[in-house]
């Protein structure tokens, strides 16, 4: 399949902000429309927790990308007027360096060898790309969900780095419900047989945590009204009913979600990336959230 993806290589130690170093790392990212003679017009998105960094269509890949309604010529983010830069998080499965990457010390993945990871080690490799774009200063910054936390600890490292931010149903430190729900979907990854402490593979791979994990990250995305008014009480003739359960639509709705994600998405890059989220905390060292974005 075409691909427009780009890989910036870093030759150089990563130190992450718990600890830990990579010697090297790789960052995916994909761009649309043209970057102008000064440089003002960039807008970088970064992800949340599972997209790549497709985010829209084009010429060099025309598939749907996660975000099609919202980036590419005459959409809201224009890419007739802007320099769109979408990039795949550190720490992913989807072309950055994250726990599936292969160790070079050891030439096996490193998994649960791979360094405890920070929302605000994801800025500052996002901030690399965007030098290596030759920008000094983005347009704007569109961040959501786990992006937009990206994004805020981006501005911390850079306050000149933006001169507008765009979240999206994201916040500056999460919710303990959030925590929650989070501190559940690892427990059922890690308590999979199959997980056998990171050394899972192909043929043995955690099916029923992922499957059970992503059914619970979706019941979060979407509130009681939502369900309602989408899926009411009709029944389902997708799936064979289980026992106790796969009667409804709604519930085949978030078995095929399941089956999309398991395999599309490595167990560790998932763990790791969920208690990122749930570490950060933008006023961390601050008196409060003002002080924290003061110097943005």
């Amino acid at each position: 399949m075409p691909s427009a993806t780009r890989f910036l290589h870093i030759d150089e130690p990563l130190l992450f902000k718990k600890g830990g170093t990579l010697p090297s790392y790789t960052v995916a990212y994909e761009t649309w429309g043209k970057l102008n003679a000064d440089a003002s017009n960039a807008v970088l998105i970064l992800t949340g927790l599972s997209p790549n960094a497709h985010v829209a269509s084009s010429p060099g890949d025309p598939s749907p990308g996660w975000w099609e309604p919202m980036v590419g010529p005459g959409k809201p983010i224009d890419s007739d007027h802007f320099y769109v830069v979408s990039l795949n998080s550190l720490g992913s499965c989807k072309g950055s360096t994250g726990p599936a990457s292969q160790n070079p010390e050891t030439g096996r993945e490193y998994r649960l060898d791979f360094p405890e990871l920070s929302v605000e080690d994801i800025a500052t490799a996002a901030h690399e790309v965007v030098l290596h774009l030759g920008i000094g200063q983005l347009c704007t910054m569109v961040g959501p969900s786990m992006g937009g936390m990206s994004a805020l600890a981006y501005l911390q490292q850079n306050p000149k780095g933006a001169r507008h931010f765009l979240t999206v149903s994201s916040s500056p430190s999460s919710e303990p419900f959030s925590i929650a729900i989070r501190s559940l979907q690892r427990e059922l990854i890690v308590s999979d047989p199959a997980f056998n402490n990171g050394n899972y593979d192909a043929e043995n791979w955690p099916e029923l945590g992922m499957r059970m994990a992503r059914k619970l990250g979706m019941l979060s995305y979407r509130s009681a009204e939502e369900w309602r008014g989408r899926f009411g009480r009709r029944e389902q003739d997708y799936f064979p009913t289980e026992l106790f359960g796969m009667n409804y639509e709604v519930e085949s709705y978030l078995e095929a979600a399941a089956r999309r994600f398991i395999h599309s998405f490595d167990p560790c890059s998932y763990l790791y990336l969920s208690r990122c989220m749930d570490w950060f905390n933008v006023a961390d060292g601050y008196e409060d959230l003002t002080a924290a974005l003061g110097e943005i």
